[in-house]
């Protein structure tokens, strides 16, 4: 079973809109919070946002708040990143990954989902 698949990467006109998808293992949906980073070529990777299905706790970025929006569905083993009034400066690789806390490193990554932005 794969640990972590994301979906729904594509290329979207500024302020539009578009939700990313993170398929969890269950092992890995038991035992880890699940959130999104980004990378861009010459950028340095950042944390986007983060949710801990045992508590729906969430994190975000400061550049992600009042944007995107990080909810789970416990039932599917699904986490979702709704992402709207999108800039080109969030044009980058979306990866899922499973922490054991918000914030701390990543144990797990999917393999990425590219998500550009045009203006």
């Amino acid at each position: 079973e794969v640990p972590l698949e994301e979906s729904g990467g594509g290329l979207v006109q500024a302020g539009g809109s578009l939700r990313l998808s993170c398929a969890a293992a269950k092992y890995v949906f038991e035992e880890y919070a699940i959130g999104f980073f980004r990378q861009a070529p010459g950028k340095e990777r950042e944390g986007v946002s983060c949710i801990d299905p045992s508590d729906n706790s969430t994190r975000y970025a400061e550049s992600a708040k009042g944007r995107f929006t990080i909810s789970s569905d416990n039932a599917k083993r699904m986490v979702y990143l709704q992402m709207n009034g999108l800039k080109p400066e969030d044009t980058a690789n979306y990866y899922c990954a499973a922490y054991v806390l918000c914030g701390s490193y990543y144990h797990i990554v999917g393999q990425g989902t590219q998500v550009t932005v045009s203006s």
